[in-house]
């Protein structure tokens, strides 16, 4: 039966009168998947069950969140535990005891950290970091390689080179608003091109404040790489950030940096530390966080309790089920079933991405037209669905099988229509935006 969006469409299209851009994240926006079906908006979510504003049932084989909730939407016993919080009053001119909780939990599951501040969302959080480590070495250069935020000391790369950050995930970001005088502080290096920081580090060394970067994201660090790393933050004195707001408690309970030799100064942590509910963490090494106490960082809603209680609930889990053991091994399911179907559609694809964040990408001629279709096809099946797929606790096997059934269906009818030169007609709308575009 034809799945209804009216009410989908209309409120996307009150959005784009009432919200610059449409949207408050990139990500969530719809010309980023499906423009003008894509069902943007939700009245319910429940484990990998979504239903839009039309009652539409979809099976959320996307972003999870855009990777917020790695044990299922509305977990049931973060839940409980938030609702508790809630009764017993979720702000009080007094400090919430869970926040020492937690602070001893993210302690203990990284050694080398000793102090811990919090915030609420990744990019927060990050320039708090940023702060910290500029308040710690007077310094004001930030090396960095990866997607940070939107804040002014990450966007400014593209002052001198509006093409700066084209390489790190988002191009087309204009540097509007940025003040000038930030023109030089951001200077980006490629990851696993340790040549990259040793030129930058030969040519700031008296000015590098710190090194920010991801820990892994498309492809694992090189020994290399890593021992450069460390190297040029110890020669000048840069305090090594690892921004974990994407990879943490995926590959394992806290920061992929401990399995894969990192030792950082400062780490942090979002999206996945609250399951949903807003939640950051900035941890390190004292001497380093120290320097928080010698500039200004203080928010209200910093000290609420919600973040706090849903972040143990949430770490307390992923310790009793071991999740980022089921996160690997069902996002390596899902790789291999678009290789698989792909191969079977005689259809070019690359496969990719640590596997709790994999992603593919067509290799055929109009690559984003065959996206753009893919994504249309899957939603027709009841699919949430695109190039990226991210892992939750809440994937079982019976999604998986009724995952793969579609995607065989719909890469066999993208491999016909290339085939036969009807891609483009089969589109119900336009094609699939990338990057950032300004909307009007």
């Amino acid at each position: 039966m034809k799945k209804k969006n009216t009410g989908s469409v209309l409120w996307t299209e009150k959005t784009k009168k009432m919200i610059p851009g449409g949207s408050q994240l990139l990500s969530k926006r719809s010309e980023q998947f499906l423009p003008n079906l894509w069902p943007s908006y939700y009245r319910e979510a429940k484990g990998v069950d979504v239903w839009d504003l039309d009652n539409n049932h979809y099976t959320d084989m996307s972003f999870m969140g855009v990777g917020a909730c790695p044990l299922g939407y509305a977990d049931p016993d973060v839940n409980t535990a938030v609702k508790d919080a809630i009764e017993r009053g979720s702000m009080c001119t007094l400090n919430c005891y869970e926040e020492v909780e937690l602070g001893e939990l993210l302690i203990k599951l990284h050694p080398w950290a000793e102090m811990v501040r919090y915030a609420r969302c990744g990019g927060e959080a990050m320039s708090m970091a940023v702060r910290i480590a500029r308040a710690h070495t007077r310094k004001d250069t930030v090396a960095f390689c990866g997607y940070h935020g939107w804040h002014d000391w990450y966007l400014a790369a593209n002052l001198s080179d509006d093409q700066s950050l084209d390489g790190h995930l988002l191009p087309g970001l204009d540097p509007a608003g940025v003040p000038r005088g930030l023109t030089g502080t951001a200077l980006p290096f490629r990851f696993n091109h340790p040549e990259d920081l040793e030129a930058i580090c030969d040519k700031n060394r008296d000015t590098l404040a710190a090194i920010v970067m991801e820990p892994v994201r498309d492809h694992f660090p090189e020994p290399d790489f890593i021992k450069v790393i460390r190297e040029c933050a110890e020669e000048t004195g840069a305090v090594l950030v690892i921004d974990e707001v994407s990879s943490g408690f995926r590959l394992r309970t806290g920061g992929a940096h401990i399995d894969l030799g990192f030792q950082p100064d400062i780490a942090v942590f979002a999206k996945a530390i609250g399951n949903g509910y807003p939640m950051a963490a900035v941890i390190g090494k004292g001497e380093v966080m120290s320097a928080a106490q010698d500039t200004f960082i203080s928010s209200t809603n910093w000290t609420e309790r919600i973040g706090p209680v849903a972040a143990l609930a949430t770490i307390r889990k992923y310790q009793k089920y071991d999740v980022p053991k089921h996160l690997m091994k069902t996002g390596k399911a899902v790789q291999q079933i678009w290789t698989k179907t792909a191969k079977e559609a005689d259809l070019g694809i690359e496969a990719g991405g640590i596997y709790p964040l994999s992603h593919f990408s067509f290799t055929t001629d109009k690559a984003l037209h065959a996206q753009t279709l893919f994504t249309q096809l899957m939603l027709e099946k009841g699919f949430l669905a695109g190039k990226s797929f991210y892992a939750s606790f809440t994937h079982k096997k019976e999604h998986l099988d009724a995952y793969e059934a579609a995607a065989a269906d719909t890469f066999g009818q993208i491999s016909h229509a290339i085939a036969d030169g009807t891609l483009e007609k089969l589109l119900k709308g336009p094609v699939a935006q990338t990057g950032f575009k300004r909307l009007t």
